[in-house]
């Protein structure tokens, strides 16, 4: 994360074309999320993939965190119009994950099954991108609380909404699924760059 004079920066990130229209830098990791923040017993705790799937699978946390990962530094952007540069992630690459799984040709869209039932969802294709992780450490550790632990997916070229927190299950769907936010009134697609935070029709 960049530190120094915040207007400075700012001003090098537009410069640089990496500050999306409507945003704003931050230099701190803002906390935002709809209802309490979980608390689990690891021990229990479970990743399911599903759905258009060879065969459903799920992973103890052990297993998961034996599963290969990688680290990525990436720009991230919020809908309430702050963006976060050079954030560092490590995680399992979601293109890896897919292999893991099988999933059926017949797939087009990922659902993020999360705790309290909240969900979104986004195009398999999107998934795909080098930058799209399931993410347990942030700048070097596990995430906080509050951020995500233990896991969250990461979807950089989306509004940070579509990188779900408290992440339980991965489903795999042939026909998308308006998630929590979405059915809200939130726009589906969330790209920062075409200022996608509300879905106009609604």
């Amino acid at each position: 994360m960049f530190r120094g004079d915040r207007r400075q920066l700012e001003k090098k990130m537009i410069d640089e074309g990496r500050l999306p229209p409507g945003q704003s830098l931050t230099q701190k990791f803002p906390v935002l999320h709809y209802g309490p923040t979980p608390s689990y017993d690891m021990g229990s705790w479970r990743l399911r993939a599903f759905g258009l799937v060879d065969a459903e699978k799920t992973w103890t946390w052990e297993q998961f965190l034996g599963l290969p990962t990688k680290t990525i530094t990436v720009d991230i952007h919020c809908v309430t119009r702050w963006s976060m540069f050079n954030s560092t992630w490590e995680g399992v690459p979601f293109r890896d994950f897919v292999d893991l799984v099988g999933v059926k040709p017949e797939a087009q869209f990922v659902i993020a099954h999360c705790a309290y039932g909240y969900t979104t969802s986004l195009p398999l294709e999107a998934m795909l991108d080098d930058d799209v992780l399931l993410a347990c450490r942030y700048d070097g550790k596990f995430l906080e609380p509050d951020h995500g632990y233990p896991l969250r997916t990461l979807v950089p070229q989306r509004y940070f909404w579509k990188s779900a927190k408290w992440l339980e299950g991965i489903e795999f769907v042939a026909e998308d699924r308006l998630g929590f936010w979405e059915r809200a009134g939130y726009h589906n697609e969330a790209d920062p760059w075409k200022e996608q935070r509300l879905d106009r029709r609604w």
